[in-house]
């Protein structure tokens, strides 16, 4: 218990191989080749949870105008998402016992419902409202198992010089999917001013007839949502494995701690405590902060649309060098407390960079839209990029506890710092360079837990060196 490291017991593989100094790597594992399969099943699924939960910010406007909908019912379903983790508990306890397979079908079965209860073309206006919103419940119960469990595939699936890759992959893909929304959407769905020049410029087009117009290109992108998930949904019901026939390391074979021995152990090691807060408060305060980015950046003059494409290029950026790092470490195994330090001492760096910029009365510091556009940008990229690595450094610190649970406690954490946010932002919300301050705390915060953190890899000396 605690921080006390894993019992050779608990190191020990399932599966013993014939001659321990034939080779470093087990005799009896073996890699498929369609482990690259299931992670692209894995990672559509997960991006299209994305981009179904950010459906509507991107299009607030038009959704108002069209239904009807208030600020309050924008926000809500955003909040939809956080809310979806308040069950994580069950669903980790299902990924544990019933493994991947059957987790991720209930989660493909949670989005093909929701999408669908979104996409019922009822013309009642309030039946339709609650429709929307509980199709976003939905999608949103779909996280728990899509946030966490890409380490739990890339462990079962990959071999140790893989795994980083494949858990940055499925970890940030979501995130590009809410990403891609903020182009989907003002793509296919005019906004109510550019209605009449998407109608062929017709100048005496009713007001009637330019929402109609626009519940159609709205009807359109959740019809096109729903298809999507639903062809998603039938390839997982019809291939996705829980696990390989063979597995690919001594550590996908090892013996591991049950469920309720999993969650003990991860309460009482402080050194795991440490660490999730690390990356619970600066990834937990971000979505927060990114969610408001445009009435953050209206005082500094910077347009919806401008705002918009500062909150894409950050995500992809993030997503991009997210697994380019992971592929690093693949390469230099052991290093991660030393690349997660520069990659928090970069986002404390350009977090107070664009504070201060937003500031440019009291500090006279320049601020035009390309010191706004990189210091944001570089914000994005340093945190959402070190979510996998964090992810590892999990894992590798409370070995031999379930990747499954490991992440799923600690998504649950960093959805509980955001939904604190929001909650906290909906009486604060008039002045909101206080959110720039907690935004460049957060990541100061993190560094120094990071700086203090003792890391251990007891997962890593599982696969290099007990067969030496």
């Amino acid at each position: 218990m605690g921080s006390a490291s894993s019992t050779e017991g608990e190191r020990e593989p399932l599966l013993v191989p014939p001659d321990r100094e034939t080779s470093i790597q087990p005799v009896y594992s073996q890699v498929y080749g369609r482990r690259w399969l299931v992670l692209t099943l894995f990672s559509l699924l997960a991006f299209m949870q994305g981009i179904v939960w950010n459906t509507w910010g991107p299009i607030q406007n038009s959704a108002m105008h069209a239904y009807d909908f208030t600020k309050s019912d924008i926000a809500v379903l955003v909040l939809w998402g956080p809310v979806g983790f308040a069950p994580w508990l069950l669903f980790i306890w299902l990924m544990d016992k019933k493994g991947l397979r059957v987790s991720l079908l209930l989660s493909a079965f949670f989005m093909v419902i929701g999408a669908a209860l979104r996409s019922v073309p009822v013309p009642e206006e309030h039946l339709r409202r609650w429709l929307i919103h509980a199709g976003q419940l939905l999608n949103g119960l779909a996280g728990p198992t899509i946030m966490s469990a890409g380490p739990l595939l890339s462990t079962t699936w990959f071999a140790p010089d893989q795994r980083a890759t494949a858990t940055a992959v499925a970890s940030l893909v979501s995130y590009l999917g809410a990403a891609c929304s903020f182009i989907v959407g003002p793509l296919l769905v005019p906004a109510p001013n550019d209605t009449t020049r998407a109608m062929v410029n017709r100048a005496d087009v009713s007001t009637d007839t330019q929402m109609n117009h626009i519940r159609d290109r709205i009807q359109l992108v959740l019809y096109a949502e729903f298809g999507v998930v639903a062809m998603l949904f039938a390839a997982v019901l019809l291939y996705f494995p829980s696990r390989p026939p063979m597995p690919p390391s001594v550590a996908a074979a090892s013996q591991r701690l049950s469920y309720r021995s999993s969650i003990c152990r991860l309460l009482s090691n402080f050194r795991f405590l440490m660490i999730a807060l690390a990356y619970a408060v600066p990834t937990g305060v971000v979505a927060g902060w990114s969610g408001v980015l445009d009435m953050i950046l209206t005082p500094a003059r910077v347009s919806q649309v401008d705002a918009g494409w500062i909150g894409f290029w950050s995500i992809v950026g993030g997503c991009v060098f997210g697994v380019a790092m992971a592929r690093f470490s693949d390469s230099i195994r052991g290093m991660l407390k030393l690349i997660l330090v520069l990659m928090m001492a970069g986002a404390s760096l350009a977090s107070t960079w664009f504070t201060l910029t937003c500031l440019t009365r009291l500090t006279h510091l320049p601020s035009t839209a390309a010191t706004l556009y990189t210091s944001c940008i570089l914000v994005g990229i340093f945190i959402n990029s070190s979510v996998p690595i964090f992810f590892e450094l999990f894992i590798e610190t409370v070995y031999p506890v379930p990747e499954g649970i490991t992440c799923g406690v600690v998504t649950f954490l960093g959805n509980l710092v955001t939904g604190c946010l929001l909650f906290f932002l909906t009486f604060y919300s008039t002045e909101l360079s206080w959110l720039n301050w907690c935004l460049t705390g957060s990541c100061a915060f993190s560094l120094v837990l990071i700086l203090f953190f003792r890391e251990s890899y007891d997962r890593l000396y599982l696969d290099v060196f007990v067969s030496v």
